[in-house]
């Protein structure tokens, strides 16, 4: 066995809670025990950086923190660290109620964590082994071909594929990116399931993540409802409101419990969940516990966008598990029966995989129907997904394309000498609104996207820039703290408001008072007014950072790039802020960030996949 000299490590190596939770695990075991203490730190340290887990092979034997100038910590070896562990009273293995759990993978995970985890994998397992089994063929049949047009000789139509798989199965996951059409096919979809309903008509519910994504998801539904070939009747009971999954669930304020659990479930059939990629571990963990034991669930998101800031990557850690278990030749004979022959041969079955629960389960949308193929942001989108970084540079270089923008602006004064353009054409006619309805419409169009919070490309310096620049033109006109026109996103949820993080306002003056109010798009339609100084934690957004923008979708984008490469600048990040555009990207930064940046991706720790898998 190696033996590793080991040092107590610096203050500004962990933060505060990191410290003081490796301190309780030693009181809790009544020893000083270094090995102990930098597990336990570092467990901490991992799931504040939106790992579930600590994998200790990744890290043992290394110094920590790695390239940093101050003094690092030479961590133990595996051979050392796993057996000194083993023998901690607060570690326990899988199964086992102790602070940290360490599995036979020499995962290390706050019991929490592990929980919720194991809670899920256990959920998603038992639910993709069911099959619909009383299904009327005919109905179905008939229903699939009125709803999916038929596509040339030779090519699968992935939606119908989809709306297969959601039919008959009780777990379903649609991934794909921007306009592959996740949302009309799960309306179709549930035109489907109401054909087949009889005489129980089944409750369906829609929900998302935040407040934003739940709103763009009512107006999806909204629009693929008008333009469906079934009976009114069906239709009708397509529901268009769209629940954040905080207030399906029935979050409690300032409290992990919610009003839907396993003893108090969801009295719903049918739950579809959009945007799914922005969807923590502890809250999808809290959703699955909360679906009834008959009901279906189907999963819409995009795989290639940013995990959610809190710990995990559950989307993509789902849609992986289920890629590797394949799609079976007993369901590539289902959609040869139910789609055609192209379809089938579309397929590559995986016997091999057969005992994997989540086989047959994800269906991928390949073809987008929002953006040309030969369009820049399309180009773009493809050339960062496949970490071409070459292509990515050549479609940057360009000047032919019509919908994308490159500026080699790297410095605080280039930028703002060049903001003053954008910001004018962007929020000039916004300004100009006369009611909420045009104001909200308009300041949906543009939007400038930062990578960072702080900086002076980050949002904080970047909206302050834009303030001054209307103010100098005299477009707005500020009183103090607050000024007409002033959008606002909200950081806080406030329960008793029903204001959520990410929720959207825009102050304008009141009517009847002349007083500033904020609106807020009101959940049963129209829009409601609250005092300014009631307002739950918030800022000014004319520019906000590219996570707080999923779920969104805007005209024009402005993304802005720092001009030194971090851990933070990834091509999930990148894929995520251009695909946020609908007809034009803007990028500003410098060309060698930018190329560096597409080929580091996100690397959350979790055991998810694995569990899924077995």
């Amino acid at each position: 066995m190696t033996t590793t000299t080991l040092h107590t490590p610096d203050a500004a190596d962990f933060t505060e809670i990191d410290r003081h939770f490796a301190d309780l695990l030693l009181r809790l075991e009544q020893r000083d025990d270094l090995h102990l203490w930098l597990a336990a730190a570092l467990t901490s340290h991992h799931t504040q950086q939106g790992h579930v887990c600590l994998e200790l092979a990744s890290v043992a034997g290394k110094s920590f923190p790695a390239g940093e100038s101050r003094r690092e910590t030479l961590l133990p070896s595996l051979d050392e660290w796993v057996p000194a562990l083993r023998n901690a009273r607060v570690v326990g293995a899988p199964g086992e109620f102790r602070p940290l759990i360490l599995d036979d993978a020499f995962r290390l995970y706050l019991y929490r964590y592990w929980e919720h985890e194991s809670r899920l994998a256990a959920f998603l397992r038992k639910r993709a082994g069911r099959r619909l089994t009383d299904v009327d063929e005919r109905k179905f049949e008939n229903g699939l071909e009125r709803l999916f047009q038929g596509l040339a000789s030779g090519q699968a139509d992935w939606q119908r594929v989809a709306a297969i798989a959601a039919v008959l199965r009780n777990l379903c996951v649609i991934a794909g990116g921007p306009g592959t059409g996740k949302t009309s096919t799960v309306v179709k979809i549930l035109v489907l399931l109401l054909e087949q309903s009889g005489a129980k008509t089944p409750a369906i519910a829609l929900a998302a993540p935040t407040g934003k994504a739940a709103a763009r998801m009512k107006e999806a539904v909204k629009q693929a409802k008008s333009s469906l070939d079934a009976s009114l009747a069906v239709v009708n009971l397509i529901p268009e409101e769209a629940f954040t999954l905080h207030r399906l669930l029935g979050t409690a304020p300032r409290s992990s419990r919610t009003r839907h659990d396993r003893d108090n479930p969801l009295p719903y059939d049918v739950i579809v969940v959009d945007e799914a990629s922005m969807i923590d571990l502890p809250l999808m963990a809290r959703l699955v516990e909360a679906i009834a034991e008959s009901a279906q669930l189907i999963l819409l998101g995009d795989r290639d966008q940013l995990a959610s800031v809190e710990p995990g990557a559950v989307f993509g850690d789902i849609c992986s598990a289920a890629e590797e278990a394949g799609l079976s030749s007993d369901f590539s004979t289902q959609v040869g029966k139910y789609a055609g022959a192209d379809a089938e041969v579309a397929f590559s079955p995986t016997e091999r995989l057969a005992s994997q629960p989540l086989r047959d389960t994800m269906i991928l949308l390949r073809e987008s129907y929002r953006f040309r193929a030969d369009s820049g942001i399309r180009q773009l989108s493809l050339a960062i997904q496949s970490q071409d970084q070459d292509r990515f540079c050549q479609l940057l270089e360009s000047r032919s394309l019509s919908d994308l923008r490159w500026e080699a602006i790297t410095t605080a004064a280039l930028l703002q000498s060049h903001l003053e353009r954008w910001v004018l054409e962007a929020y000039s006619s916004y300004l100009d609104a006369v009611n909420p309805e045009e104001a909200f419409a308009r300041l949906g169009e543009n939007r400038i996207l930062c990578a960072l919070r702080q900086g002076p490309f980050g949002v904080t310096a970047v909206n302050r820039l834009v303030e001054e620049t209307l103010t100098r033109k005299g477009l707005i006109r500020p009183r103090g703290k607050w000024y007409k026109g002033q959008p606002i996103l909200i950081n806080r949820n406030d329960y008793q408001l029903r204001l959520f993080n990410g929720d959207i306002g825009i102050v304008m003056e009141d009517s009847e008072t002349g007083d500033l109010r904020v609106r807020f798009p009101a959940e049963a339609g129209g829009f409601r007014k609250i005092l300014p100084a009631k307002l739950p934690e918030h800022e000014t957004v004319y520019a906000m950072t590219v996570h707080k923008a999923q779920g969104s979708e805007f005209s024009r984008v402005l993304l802005l790039v720092p001009s030194r490469s971090s851990a933070v600048l990834t091509r999930e990040l990148f894929y995520t802020a251009v695909t946020r555009a609908r007809n034009h990207v803007e990028i500003w930064g410098s060309l060698e960030v930018l190329r560096e940046s597409i080929a580091q991706g996100i690397q959350r720790h979790s055991g998810l996949r694995d569990a899924l898998s077995r």
